[in-house]
């Protein structure tokens, strides 16, 4: 018996090597775009890019190759879109901390994750939450992405007048941000026409295509850049490629082990600094941003687990996972490893699906996956000139696949529809994930409340609601 077939049990799980392997490779194609899209959010929060892409490609690399030792599934991991915008967007730039904090946060969600994984207390916590509001939080989170991809397309902008609104080409530069916006929206029709057709790599190919055509754009002058206004080339030079690929290293030494540097962990409020070192963790805060991720990052995975295992038909006539502990530990492992790579949350991506569907069975596909992720290393200059115009359609139709958690919601009981209502609008409109929660928390233990039905609201939703509660009474 040959160490793989030992390992993965292939003639049990009737699959071989080969069709194991290609259904690596086709995983990978369909997750390869987090290499281009994660390192373009998270550096909104000051991370530099390289850094980033170096951490996001290793996180992927020892998530995969954990799942696929551990369980033995198909199942690929990765820094997890949504969450990356929550750790940016809401984390750093709106409630004020470094992004060293940040990820030590994330650092902190992950071994509670784990610890949580080998008791009951993930299922008693799972529970409590009501299934309208698991399902809001994915919907939020859809919406508040495609806003963001918008904004990074230049489709939406900044108005005086209604706050936000679309671009308007009689007040922009038709060279920069007129047709930055126009290969946006022609990315997102491109992409959809993949998608609807049905191609595995649609997301990876539409965001190539996009940047081929901002490519051609340049080389016929209609795309000008201008580094003052924050256009660059969009054509890579590969005559810098070892130049690059050094830089690529050197930032990777910036963000590894960035998080257990506490004299860089602040906390700064309209550009004072309120707080720095140990004692952000005795802060609410830390311990609502905690929540959030430990929140998101659990029902994303478990939602995923479930979710492909049905495509594979791995779930028991019960519907129980088996070896279910085994993946957990290994998403939970995987960010708190990636955490100190220096990348957001690590999750298992829905993605995997592609691999399943070429009859991935076994752990070898995600080993395999795990393999391309390493060798994309070398291949940082490539990714890292990827535009934005290019990665917004993949960041707004993702959006798209998260909606469709909202026919998961019960809209024929008040009680549970309006809480998740508020939970899915609150998000894009305060610009922040955890608010959502929390507001989606506190109304649906409210409102149940007013209304007799109290009873049905699990205990710990009533600590969560009096938590935040005095978070909010306390700003």
């Amino acid at each position: 018996m040959s160490i793989i077939e030992k390992c993965f049990k292939l003639k049990e799980n009737k699959t071989d090597i080969g069709t194991e392997v290609l259904a690596g490779i086709a995983t990978f194609i369909t997750v390869a775009y987090i290499l281009a899209v994660n390192p373009d959010i998270l550096s909104a929060s000051g991370m530099p890019k390289g850094g980033i892409f170096m951490a996001t490609a290793l996180a992927a690399a020892i998530g995969s190759i954990l799942m696929g030792l551990f369980s033995n599934y198909p199942f690929v991991l990765a820094p997890g879109l949504g969450i990356n915008a929550f750790f940016a967007y809401t984390v750093v730039l709106n409630m004020g901390y470094s992004w060293q904090f940040a990820l030590f946060t994330v650092f902190a969600e992950g071994l509670i994750f784990l610890a949580l994984t080998l008791t009951s207390v993930r299922e008693k916590l799972f529970n409590s939450i009501p299934f309208s509001l698991k399902a809001a939080v994915a919907v939020g989170i859809g919406i508040f992405i495609a806003f963001i991809a918008l904004q990074g397309g230049k489709v939406i902008t900044s108005n005086g007048a209604t706050i936000v609104g679309l671009v308007d080409f009689r007040h922009v530069d038709i060279h920069t941000t007129g047709i930055w916006t126009i290969l946006t929206m022609l990315g997102i029709i491109i992409t959809s026409a993949l998608l609807a057709k049905g191609v595995h790599a649609a997301i990876l190919i539409g965001i190539l295509i996009s940047w081929l055509m901002g490519i051609l754009a340049e080389a016929f002058g209609i795309y000008v850049p201008n580094s003052e206004q924050g256009f660059y080339s969009i054509i890579p030079h590969f005559e810098h490629y070892f130049e690059t690929l050094e830089k690529t290293f050197s930032e990777f030494g910036i963000t590894f082990g960035a998080l257990f540097s506490t004299g860089s962990w602040t906390h700064t409020h309209d550009g004072v600094v309120t707080g720095q070192g140990f004692s952000l963790i005795k802060s609410l805060d830390f311990f609502v941003v905690l929540f959030a991720f430990f929140f998101v990052d659990l029902f994303d995975t478990l939602g995923t687990l479930i979710g492909v295992s049905v495509k594979g038909g791995f779930l028991k006539k019960d519907g129980s996972l088996p070896r279910v502990s085994r993946a957990l530990s290994a998403d939970a492992i995987a960010t708190s490893a990636g955490a100190v790579l220096g990348t957001s949350t690590t999750t298992t991506f829905v993605e995997s699906a592609a691999g399943v569907s070429m009859g991935g069975r076994t752990g070898l596909t995600a080993i395999t996956a795990a393999a391309l992720f390493v060798s994309s290393i070398f291949l940082a200059p490539v990714f890292l000139a990827i535009p934005s115009f290019a990665t917004a359609p993949a960041l707004f139709l993702v959006g798209f696949f998260m909606m469709s958690s909202v026919t998961k919601i019960n809209f024929g009981d008040m009680g549970e529809a309006i809480p998740a209502f508020i939970c899915i609008v609150v998000m894009p409109l305060s610009y922040s994930i955890s608010d959502g929660i929390m507001f989606g928390i506190v109304s649906y233990t409210l409102i149940n409340a007013l209304i007799g039905k109290i009873k049905k609201v699990h205990w710990i939703m009533i600590v969560l609601t009096v938590i935040f509660l005095i978070k909010y009474a306390t700003l």
